[in-house]
């Protein structure tokens, strides 16, 4: 198979992206984009939009979704590629993970409060186009309109991350239902930017074991948060267990996202794209 330009990570209005569906199909076909998926967080809500904007720009398409995984006491994060959407058992371990985001959310907003920022809760909720989905990068997008920080960046140094105020750390699905979920309907199960754990080596050989046990098949070796030195680390990862190489910006926005959707370097070629295991499910 040649090598596509794929970007097989991004979010839309749907989760925290600023972008509809369509506006991301439009920007990925825009930026040479070959194949593309939309992977909101722990919601296939914008599936259908993404896949028929596609269509409509003769973009092939593969669907996508990105989990929220507890693991050794951290979130860790697992894309779904070329999964049905429509899979009953899919679809109500992903409602089970979203409930509970707004508890957290409110929890959130008291600790800025405490620290004298009042009102957050109301104003991340401006951002938000699903209430189940309220998240911290709508809190900092919140911040940033209120002038507490002067950007998405300066956010995340100063709040929302653990030992910060505003960290609220919340129980999400488990490594082992998260991937049976995604292989069960059908996909190929990714860790998603796995440079962004704070794992120690133990905890990281233990993840990727894990993983692979439970039927994962991929790691993002290529991805927005990574740094050449970081994808040169994961593609040996992804040789040593023996694991395909997924390749997405995690593109959430213009202006907030350390990368644009399409602009990442190729994959090291003695990888196996994660594209080769999901031929017959592109649309």
């Amino acid at each position: 198979m040649p090598i596509l330009n794929a970007d097989l990570h991004c979010h839309s209005t749907v989760s925290d992206g600023t972008l509809t569906p369509e506006a991301l199909a439009a920007r990925a076909k825009a930026n040479g984009v070959e194949l593309w998926a939309l992977t909101d967080h722990d919601e296939v809500g914008g599936q259908q939009r993404a896949l028929d904007a596609a269509r409509a720009l003769a973009l092939p398409y593969l669907t996508g979704t990105e989990i929220s995984v507890s693991f050794c006491d951290l979130t860790v994060h697992i894309v779904g590629l070329g999964f049905d959407h429509s899979n009953a058992a899919l679809l109500q371990g992903l409602h089970r993970t979203r409930s509970g985001r707004s508890e957290r959310a409110q929890e959130m907003a008291e600790q800025l409060r405490r620290v004298g920022i009042p009102g957050a809760f109301e104003g991340a909720l401006k951002y938000v186009s699903n209430p189940e989905l309220i998240s911290r990068a709508h809190f900092a997008r919140y911040l940033v309109e209120a002038g507490v920080c002067k950007d998405v960046q300066e956010v995340f140094r100063k709040y929302l991350t653990d030992g910060k105020p505003g960290f609220v750390p919340h129980r999400w699905a488990s490594l082992r239902d998260a991937v049976r979920w995604i292989v069960e309907a059908g996909g190929v199960a990714v860790i998603a930017h796995p440079a962004r754990y704070n794992h120690g080596p133990t905890q990281e050989y233990a993840l990727f074991s894990e993983f692979k046990a439970h039927g994962g098949q991929a790691v993002e070796v290529l991805t927005g948060s990574h740094s050449s030195a970081e994808a040169a680390q994961y593609a040996e990862m992804a040789l040593e267990f023996g694991l395909a190489a997924s390749r997405g910006s995690d593109f959430h926005g213009p202006g907030e996202s350390h990368c644009d959707l399409g602009a990442l370097p190729p994959l090291d070629a003695r990888l196996r794209p994660v594209w080769e295991l999901l031929s017959e499910r592109v649309h």
